[in-house]
């Protein structure tokens, strides 16, 4: 009986697997195979890669393309029968996982003035990044938050979250933004709903901000152990003026313009444990310079419009588009505006790459660090 053909990741290098197959190899091969075991040297090389092989690939979603979608789900859906009425970003390398690159999930979810989504947990990390509309709010763990466009709001991982826009609101749409790909690949996921569906209100609205949003200032015997940020929500207009005071002191980095993280005000961590997130800014004209580095980026167009190379192949974006860098993928962004600032918020996993000791980065140091294009 002929042995079937077994997969044998051979290299012709000194130091890497390079075992050529024999009829008594691959007789060998199949009985390991019946223990439910298998020979490491037929895929070493496979499974430890000269450098990260991201199976996600660049991607940019346009909005003008995705808002009618979005929009339409209401009349097909209600968030009730939904439980959450999102249209998820699906990346071609990562259709198994629901994933919008690497193990980071994200989607666009609407709702309607009244509306209001039921309360659940899980394990899973999520935030929100406000596209449009008036009246929106989250609850977390009875804390509520007033939401306005390109406000960034936190539901971490274990707290009673929900969302709603309020009676005389406007339709609203925002980005989520979540790590369920990784919790679920570590197998260590939960979901549950909310008793009650809805939770109380237990303190001042946007009590959070007022408590802990004061750049610089700690409330004198305030106490907070989580490892998440206590503050919640991270406006828009004090992070807008905060790149550009900040841009008035800086030259900025080459291969981000101003770029500022947002920060957990306890630690001066991430926010989350498992996705940090930050604010950039494009100054009229510019034009960074080329690097890559482990860990996976999903962007959201904040103000203006420009475009970035993603190994080698432009992506136009404008305001409210959305694409992803990969892990490893050489990435540079240009401000196409002579006149108007760019801003760019993006979340990511640098956090769980940074806690591992996986964070690598790397220049592009040719063509004056600019990537030539490819078709």
């Amino acid at each position: 009986m002929a042995t079937k053909a077994r997969e044998n990741h051979r290299e012709d290098v000194a130091g890497r697997a390079n075992v050529e197959d024999t009829p008594e190899l691959l007789a060998y091969y199949d009985e390991l195979e019946r223990l439910e075991a298998g020979a490491l040297w037929t895929v070493a090389n496979k499974i430890e890669p000269w450098q990260p092989k991201s199976s996600s690939v660049p991607v940019l979603w346009r909005y003008e393309d995705l808002r009618a979608h979005v929009l339409r789900s209401v009349e097909l859906v209600s968030p009730e029968k939904a439980g959450r009425r999102v249209i998820y970003l699906n990346n071609p390398g990562r259709r198994d996982h629901a994933a919008a690159v690497g193990w980071l999930y994200s989607g666009l979810q609407v709702m309607h003035p009244g509306e209001v989504a039921s309360a659940h947990a899980h394990s899973a990390s999520a935030l929100r990044f406000i596209m449009e509309g008036e009246g929106a709010y989250t609850i977390v763990d009875g804390h509520k938050m007033t939401l306005g466009a390109n406000d960034f709001v936190l539901t971490p991982n274990g707290t009673w979250h929900e969302h709603g826009v309020s009676s005389d609101g406007t339709p609203c749409i925002w980005q989520d933004g979540l790590d369920i790909p990784l919790v679920n690949t570590l197998e260590a996921n939960f979901y549950v709903v909310h008793p009650d569906l809805q939770q109380s209100v237990g303190y001042p609205v946007d009590d959070m901000t007022h408590t802990w949003g004061s750049p610089g200032l700690r409330p004198a015997g305030a106490e907070w152990s989580k490892g998440y940020s206590p503050l919640l929500k991270y406006e828009w207009g004090p992070t807008y003026e905060a790149l550009q005071r900040y841009g008035k002191a800086t030259d900025g980095s080459p291969y981000d313009g101003v770029l500022m993280n947002y920060v957990n005000p306890v630690t001066g961590g991430p926010v989350m444990q498992t996705i940090g997130a930050s604010m950039q800014m494009l100054r009229p004209g510019e034009s960074t310079r080329a690097h890559r580095h482990t860990g996976s980026f999903i962007y959201q167009v904040a103000k203006g419009s420009g475009y970035s190379i993603i190994d080698g192949k432009r992506f136009d974006w404008k305001e409210r588009d959305i694409f992803c860098v990969p892990s490893w993928a050489w990435h540079e962004h240009v401000n196409a505006s002579a006149s108007e600032d760019a801003c760019l918020f993006t979340f990511n996993d640098l956090p769980v790459m940074q806690a591992l000791g996986l964070y690598r980065e790397e220049a592009f140091g040719d063509n004056g660090g600019r990537q030539p294009l490819v078709s």
